[in-house]
């Protein structure tokens, strides 16, 4: 999902938010399924409730909710009278509506929070695997913190910039994936660009940006 205003053009595999949807993933359950049936593929309320923990008739009211903000949609050639299967609508979430904010406060904080809580889980189920990944993957594996002094409009153009970095590189969708080389495997690219306006004035240093943690080895 991206939660940037990068005015993006949207493809047909993206569904931009409007007050209805954002009101409709203001809850980290409903991110967590969207997310869940986008990366596997169909799935039951019964087996998604087992992946996030929670119990099935839980799983069911948040689907049901989804499904009437179109986000996600019955698989009618998987169900049957006993179990019902159920498929996201759309690859992608885009947050790109500057004024929705503005318009929907308590909704647009409770999705963002939402979206947080995923990436966080995310991160910690990889870090979780590392030690078990071949040392290939182990040694691709990055997370870095970079601390730049810009304004908005360059912070708004370096996001765009990563944006189109991005994009040059093979998307993880069916179609893409029936012509990948041998070895691809899915990789998350999580990218924050996050202002922080109570930071003190720069210490002088030496020039250029400076990185403050990572992974390099």
């Amino acid at each position: 999902m991206s939660t940037g205003h990068d005015g993006s053009k949207d493809d047909a595999d993206a569904v931009v938010l409007d007050a209805k949807g954002l009101r409709a993933l203001a809850h980290p359950v409903r991110v967590q399924l969207v997310g869940l049936l986008r990366k596997h593929g169909p799935s039951t309320a019964t087996r998604l409730a087992e992946r996030l923990g929670i119990n099935s008739g839980s799983a069911s009211y948040h689907l049901r909710q989804l499904g009437a903000a179109g986000f996600v949609k019955e698989d009618m050639e998987r169900g049957n009278a006993r179990e019902r299967w159920w498929c996201s609508v759309h690859q992608m979430t885009r947050f790109s509506d500057p004024h929705l904010a503005d318009r929907e406060p308590e909704a647009a904080l409770a999705y963002l929070q939402s979206v947080v809580a995923t990436y966080t889980l995310r991160t910690q189920q990889t870090l979780n695997e590392l030690q078990t990944m071949p040392r290939m993957w182990r040694d691709s594996f990055d997370m870095s913190d970079w601390a730049l002094r810009l304004t908005p409009e360059e912070s708004a153009s370096l996001h765009q910039e990563l944006c189109d970095v991005i994009a040059r590189y093979r998307p993880d969708t069916p179609e893409a994936a029936a012509r990948a080389p041998e070895g691809a495997e899915r990789v998350g690219v999580i990218t924050h660009v996050l202002p922080e306006l109570d930071a003190p004035a720069a210490p002088v240093g030496p020039c250029g940006p400076q990185k403050v943690t990572g992974t390099e080895r």
